[in-house]
């Protein structure tokens, strides 16, 4: 293992979920991320203002979703996509990432519990996706949230998500004030089993074992999430597909060293600088995949967390 990875998370990296990638089952993914929130559950959880269990609108009907409040005056209302593979993640094992969103920003987080593969393929979890921040930006002013500050986050898969959102925003409404993509997945195409596609991300190879996240891993949960390979080189899938990136809202980017996932989020960042987005890109060298997740255990993941919720609390003035 390289000695640049930050020493804290080093020796954690043991005890993190989604090991044998290879023979990864949903079941088995889903299992470990929640055993990884329960072992964390004699760390104080980050206390907004409320937290209320609520039902938005998906793209088949009502879905769960989790509100956290910073405050009681009217503020940024962001929708979150939590991370997970599409297959793993729930509001539970992203609870605290959004409780600790919402206070860094002090701000309204919208956590949406969006249908996950493979019992609903793509694209199932993008048309959830943008059905809730629809509905969202319908609600804004009954929920007591600012509409000229609606904005979008994710996570990962999340991430994916939220990019897939903001380009599908960007031509269909609502505007959006800014988006915030950690360690996003934004190039699918070849669901990471292409050589000829992992070649143009040197990380794939470089970070592809023994750093939380495998290529393994990254291989199981596309071939999940996708109906057919080519649904990869779809923009809803992949954003870094788009046909244009013009007119895209202010845009921070989180991508961490040994992250098999690095080397397309900088993709991402620098096609949205040439197309004429605002950028602020953050680029940790000693962590990994998923950092914002552990700053209880890593003051300098906590720093870096905080540096890009810095960021991104100033585009949603």
């Amino acid at each position: 293992m390289s000695n640049g990875v930050d020493a804290k998370i080093a020796a954690i990296l043991p005890l993190l979920p989604l090991k044998d990638g290879a023979n990864l089952t949903a079941k088995r993914a889903r299992d470990e991320l929640v055993a990884l929130a329960d072992s964390r559950k004699d760390v104080p959880l980050p206390q907004p203002a409320t937290v209320e269990d609520i039902l938005v609108e998906g793209a088949a009907g009502s879905i769960p979703a989790r509100m956290y409040r910073a405050s009681s005056t009217a503020s940024a209302f962001v929708i979150f996509f939590h991370g997970g593979g599409w297959v793993a993640g729930d509001l539970y094992t992203h609870d605290r990432n959004a409780r600790a969103l919402a206070l860094a920003l002090d701000a309204v987080v919208l956590s949406i519990d969006y249908r996950r593969p493979p019992e609903v393929r793509f694209p199932g979890a993008f048309d959830d996706a943008i059905a809730a921040t629809r509905w969202a930006e319908r609600n804004v002013d009954r929920l007591g949230c600012d509409a000229r500050r609606l904005a979008v986050a994710g996570d990962s898969a999340g991430g994916q998500l939220a990019a897939s959102v903001a380009l599908a925003c960007r031509d269909g409404g609502p505007p959006l004030k800014a988006q915030l993509l950690v360690y996003p997945a934004t190039d699918v195409a070849g669901a990471y089993k292409s050589p000829v596609e992992n070649a143009k991300y040197p990380s794939r190879g470089l970070n592809a074992q023994g750093y939380f996240l495998t290529m393994d891993a990254m291989r199981f949960f596309a071939g999940q999430y996708l109906s057919t390979e080519s649904d990869g080189d779809d923009w809803r899938v992949s954003p870094l597909k788009a046909t244009s990136l013009q007119g895209l809202p202010p845009t921070v980017i989180c991508t961490a060293e040994f992250d098999p996932l690095r080397d397309e989020g900088e993709a991402y960042a620098n096609a949205l600088r040439d197309a004429g987005v605002e950028v602020a890109h953050f680029r940790e060298p000693s962590m990994i995949h998923g950092y914002f997740g552990l700053g209880a255990m890593s003051p300098a993941a906590e720093s870096a967390r905080l540096r890009a919720c810095a960021a991104f609390k100033q585009m949603l003035i």
